[in-house]
């Protein structure tokens, strides 16, 4: 038998036999204040004895969570006085309430982690980082059961012994009134009367104390990291936003709305990495790439032939057209229209509520701001392979300044932009070689999304080097070389052009982060208010992590906004529970929530659902018949965990799931919605579909068979 099962039915057997024998009579007042002097007796005769005899059964009332303990406690204060008496019960109750956690532990723990663990994220990371606090206030609030607590805790990452040192000092203040009220048994009335409205309320209010105390510590470090430097009496600006991105866009906007007086501070050119080096010009040149490549499939369409004769700079003009015309959406005149100060130029914080702009004409200027959100963003990592730098290596900041067709690309990441970008040069002409130090493509995503996009890459023209790690570049007789390492032994590949896409870093040089103080590793460090050690400095966006998207980036900034108006009178903790992202190569990959890599990373017990989209009428009608939507669903229940989808328009498809998600919708709502025929989103209604054919009720269908058979007489 599974020790689990054992153990609960062993504790069951031990709670039913309590009631069914009736022995809680032992436990209640009127027992106990009727049999006070033979008791008291017993324990003039055997006193040690009585000491331990009485320790034990407390342990053992609440290690079982027996109604019963608060009794005892009185009955430990009338046979053995106020010292002795609280220093039994003190020690007693928090052995049983270790034992009761622990059992709750073992128990049940692991699986109402695996199947909340979701919802429990937040609550989880609470517990792990401020545990004590939380446990602390609730064992001084008498309103919460004991018992409650005990088990509560259990089901959570704080330690055993955080748990049992909290209780013992946490408990005593309520086991020292019950202790003492014992002393005075006869004339105790009730239980409820032993806790007058006037001590409760002196309890709630010390409860509350560890809270106070951690506000107090706060203000307390607040002011130690603000005290090299004089707040300003009054502030030019409600918040300065350093950096045109995504997030600081956003961030401007939203104070700008609400009427807040914000300046947003950018060196180069609005939009950010996202317009100008990013999302837009690699849409625009992915979108030019795929039509070729619809050329060359034209006689799946039913063509006899098709051409297209193109000219490398000409794509490469119109992706400089699609930003431009983008421009205005990100450009100063819409900003200051909308009620943003724009200031082009530099920014430096100088102090925590100043930061001096040095303008692009010349003018410095200094601002005094009650708050300052950091939206400076990323850049393209070139790590230092030997001989880089001699490559003159491409980047996403500056591959779009191309005219010339390299004829040879070498694309140094198998990541989703040296995917996205390995795929659209391959299509324009390039002999691209992909090298990918593991073992293959988007590593993040599911084995087998990896490989249909690696299928595609390779029936396209693409050389895919896989588990290939490069060590150095060279140059010899005018001719540019990888070597690379792959199973052992010694690669070298050929190029005339590197484009490096390993993945980016976040921008924390230059504007006075390190002389200021504010804490950063990889990234700038904030709280989940997006709050850097300094409270009234934020910072969003990829910058802050720990998603490195235009949409997250955006979602950021209204927390960032909001908080930094507000604070203190009101903020919110930043909400990542549903991200969605997608990667723009063909076959398009799409993914919010969980996939089965991380479902198995976690221990998070889960059920897959598919459906191949070589059986969507439209995918076939559209000679896109290719790719799959999975879901995954707790075990037995429609909730979505998370979705993956393959196939062509996947991004687009996938915000179907990230609205179930977000709203706490299953597959069923989706199978009940009217989907239109025929469209690619169909798809996700007949993933849903197999999900209710795997679940269809097979006992129910049998007993309506029969009815069936009934009525046909």
């Amino acid at each position: 038998m599974n020790k689990r099962v054992g153990t609960a039915l062993l504790l069951l057997a031990l709670l039913a036999a309590f009631f069914v024998l009736d022995l809680g009579q032992y436990l209640n007042l009127a027992t106990i204040k009727a049999r006070q002097a033979e008791l008291e007796a017993w324990r003039a005769a055997q006193p040690l004895t009585a000491a331990l005899l009485f320790f034990a059964a407390y342990v053992v009332v609440t290690a079982l969570s027996l109604p019963g303990a608060a009794a005892m406690t009185l009955v430990a204060g009338a046979l053995f006085g106020l010292g002795w008496g609280l220093l039994i019960v003190s020690f007693a109750s928090s052995i049983g309430a270790t034992l009761a956690f622990l059992a709750s532990r073992w128990l049940l723990r692991d699986w109402v982690q695996s199947r909340f663990g979701a919802r429990l994220a937040a609550l989880n990371a609470g517990i792990a980082k401020e545990g004590g606090f939380y446990l602390f206030t609730l064992r001084l609030v008498p309103i919460v059961p004991f018992f409650v607590i005990n088990l509560a805790m259990g089901l959570t990452p704080i330690r055993p012994l955080t748990f049992y040192w909290v209780s013992q000092l946490g408990m005593l203040a309520g086991t020292l009134v019950y202790v003492n009220a014992g002393t005075q048994l006869a004339r105790v009335e009730s239980l409820s009367g032993i806790v007058s409205p006037g001590l409760l309320a002196s309890l709630v209010l010390l409860g509350v104390f560890p809270l106070v105390a951690m506000k107090i510590v706060d203000v307390v470090k607040a002011n130690r990291i603000y005290a090299k430097w004089k707040k300003p009496a009054r502030f030019d600006r409600n918040l300065v936003v350093i950096g045109g991105g995504s997030a600081g866009l956003v961030t401007a906007y939203i104070a700008a709305a609400i009427k807040a007086k914000v300046t947003l501070v950018e060196k180069h050119k609005l939009g950010g990495d996202c317009l100008n080096t990013g999302c837009v010009p690699s849409k625009a040149l992915i979108r030019s790439a795929k039509f070729l490549s619809h050329v060359q499939r034209a006689p799946e369409l039913g063509m006899r032939s098709a051409s297209a004769d193109f000219d490398f700079a000409q794509v490469m003009e119109r992706v400089q057209r699609v930003i431009t015309a983008i421009e205005p959406h990100d450009s100063v005149e819409r900003y200051t229209g909308l009620g943003v100060d724009v200031a082009q130029g530099s920014a430096r914080i100088v102090s925590p509520w100043e930061v001096e702009i040095a303008h692009v004409d010349g003018r410095v200027q200094r601002l005094s701001t009650r708050a300052i959100v950091i939206a400076a963003g990323a850049r393209p990592f070139v790590p230092p392979i030997p001989g880089i730098e001699q490559m003159d290596p491409l980047t996403s900041d500056n591959v779009w300044a191309l005219r010339r067709r390299p004829e040879r690309l070498l694309v140094l990441g198998g990541g989703p932009i040296g995917s996205e970008l390995t795929q659209a040069f391959a299509r324009l002409g390039c002999k691209v070689t992909q090298v990918e130090m593991a073992p293959r493509l988007l590593m993040r995503e599911d084995p087998e999304v990896s490989a249909l996009v690696a299928e595609r890459f390779v029936a396209e023209g693409v050389d895919l080097r896989l588990g290939h790690k490069a060590t150095r570049f060279e140059q010899v007789d005018g001719r540019k070389w990888l070597v690379a390492e792959h199973a052992g032994r010694e690669v070298r590949i050929n190029f005339d052009a590197v484009l490096v896409a390993v993945g980016r870093v976040a921008n924390l040089e230059g504007y006075g982060l390190e002389e200021l103080g504010v804490t950063t590793g990889r990234t700038v460090e904030v709280n989940g208010y997006l709050q850097t050690n300094f409270p009234n400095i934020y910072a969003a966006g990829d910058v802050a992590g720990p998603y490195q998207f235009t949409h997250t980036a955006a979602h950021q900034a209204w927390y960032a906004a909001v908080n930094a108006l507000f604070d203190p009178f009101r903020k919110f903790k930043a909400d990542y529970r549903v991200i969605p992202w997608a990667t723009f190569t063909e076959p398009e990959v799409a993914r919010v929530g969980l996939n089965e890599l991380e479902a198995s990373e976690q221990d998070v017990p889960y059920e897959v659902t598919h459906f191949g989209l070589d059986e969507l009428d439209r995918a076939i009608a559209d000679s896109e018949a290719h790719g799959f939507v999975k879901v995954l669903t707790v075990p037995g229940k429609d909730r979505i965990l998370g979705a993956t989808i393959v196939g062509e328009h996947a991004g687009d498809l996938l915000a179907e799931y990230v609205l179930a998600m977000k709203h706490g919708l299953g597959l069923n709502k989706i199978l009940g919605t009217i989907h239109t025929y025929p469209t690619l989103a169909e798809a996700n209604k007949y993933a849903a579909g197999n999900w209710k054919r795997a679940h269809a009720p097979q006992r129910l269908l049998a007993w309506v068979e029969r009815f069936h058979g009934w009525r046909r007489g």
